[in-house]
């Protein structure tokens, strides 16, 4: 019986020819992405046992950004103990503020992400990465620390659900609605501690920010970790952005490989998404929650606050004003460059939205953007949990860059396919 690509990345990780679900394994960990709220309680930890030591200074990427800029008083102190710790180990690829971004999207942009390694991170959607053929993990700070400590975690092999998504994405429609509809059937726990291993022509036509967005979702469905074979559009993006380690080990399902489950997706019938509160399982096409009155859009994250997401929403929003308030919140120093040089700072300050600074921000509730009580939001990040954005009464609506724009001309949750 053949492997899966993800038992054959943690057969290589463990050093054995092959590993089978549900087999507990001791992993060499290439990454460790490190950003400022869950790494000072890994700091913390390892002080406290004595162990002020990292495994390599050239694997752990440290960037602020939940809580960056500092927000408060407690923020500031996180972002000096992380600054303290990354300078004391000489933590070579730092991102300080100024170059600083939202770590998924960060990662990826400065060329930490190769096929085939294990990357974990103290944060739920590290499973990102698994859009460029890699093992990506979350982790608690506890594993987070012990993988900083020594390089290497303890994992139990999970099983795989193949998802074939056939077809093509029509007009408006984009893989975040592909994602919230995959979650939708699934239900927040149809792939829990498993692997969801996406193939198929819908997968093959998409952009690698794109496919960024249905892997860092699979999370969403209780999923261990969210993978995509590599192709020539990933091997063209590592191309542009791989700086210093180029050559990595590319790793494909095998024929006979075993799968739980295999799903197929007619992805040329999904319309718009939208997931209503307060699941991102709770999934209905546009057509059946249009005219919703909406008080904030927000668009930005590590789901879609990429420079593809920035035009999408710019190209709906050129010409036309916001209704509501509208945040525009570029993942990485980078992708706002490449906004302001393309214009579509511009169109944003014309339509009437704000333009902020590469943070997490209101995702988790943190700042620029959290909402009141009774307040609606429809927002392009990954998660729609009671009080998440801010107020436990509050409301969030999670939609592609596309469906945020037009809702947020309209004021209301809107089909952005009249606009296009």
């Amino acid at each position: 019986m053949g492997m899966t690509i993800t038992e054959k990345i943690l057969a290589k990780s463990a050093g054995k020819k092959t590993v089978r679900p549900g087999e507990l394994i001791d992993a060499k960990i290439d990454i460790v992405m490190c950003h400022d709220v869950t790494t000072p309680p890994a700091i913390s930890m390892l002080i406290e046992k004595g162990i002020d030591k990292v495994f390599d200074a050239e694997r752990i990427i440290v960037t602020p950004d939940h809580f960056q800029p500092a927000k408060d008083v407690k923020s500031a102190e996180l972002h000096k103990r992380l600054d303290e710790w990354a300078k004391r180990h000489k933590i070579k690829h730092y991102y300080k503020l100024g170059r600083a971004g939202v770590c998924h999207a960060l990662l990826p942009e400065q060329g930490h992400i190769r096929p085939g390694e294990v990357i974990v991170g103290g944060d739920s959607h590290t499973c990102t990465y698994g859009a460029f053929a890699a093992f990506g993990a979350g982790v608690g700070s506890t594993d987070l620390a012990a993988a900083i400590a020594t390089g290497k975690l303890w994992f139990k092999v999970p099983a795989s659900i193949k998802l074939v998504l056939n077809g093509s994405l029509g007009p408006g429609v984009y893989s975040k609605d592909v994602i919230l509809a995959i979650i939708s059937r699934m239900g927040a726990d149809g792939a829990n501690y498993q692997a969801m291993e996406f193939v198929g022509p819908a997968i093959g036509g998409m952009s690698m920010e794109a496919r960024m967005t249905m892997t860092n979702m699979a999370i969403e469905a209780g999923a261990k970790n969210g993978i995509i074979g590599f192709d020539e559009t990933a091997r063209e993006y590592l191309e542009r952005h791989l700086k210093e380690k180029k050559d990595y080990a590319v790793y494909e399902s095998d024929s006979d490989a075993e799968y739980v489950r295999v799903e197929q997706f007619d992805c040329s019938a999904i319309e718009p998404m939208v997931a209503l509160p307060h699941l991102p399982s709770n999934g209905v096409p546009i057509r059946q929650c249009a005219g919703k009155a909406m008080d904030q859009a927000y668009i930005g994250s590590c789901t879609n606050g990429r420079i593809e997401d920035l035009r999408i929403a710019a190209k709906i929003l050129k010409g036309r004003q916001v209704a509501i308030r509208t945040l525009i919140v570029p993942a990485t120093p980078e992708i706002w460059k490449q906004a302001k040089d393309e214009g579509l700072f511009d169109i944003f300050y014309d339509a009437g939205c704000v333009i902020a600074a590469p943070t997490c921000g209101a995702c988790l509730g943190g700042f620029m953007g959290v909402l009141a009580e009774g307040e609606k939001c429809v927002s392009t990040t990954n998660r729609n949990f009671v009080g998440r954005m801010g107020h436990p009464k509050s409301e969030v609506y999670l939609a592609s860059p596309a469906t945020a724009a037009a809702s947020a001309i309209e004021g209301k949750l809107a089909d952005p396919r009249k606009y296009l």
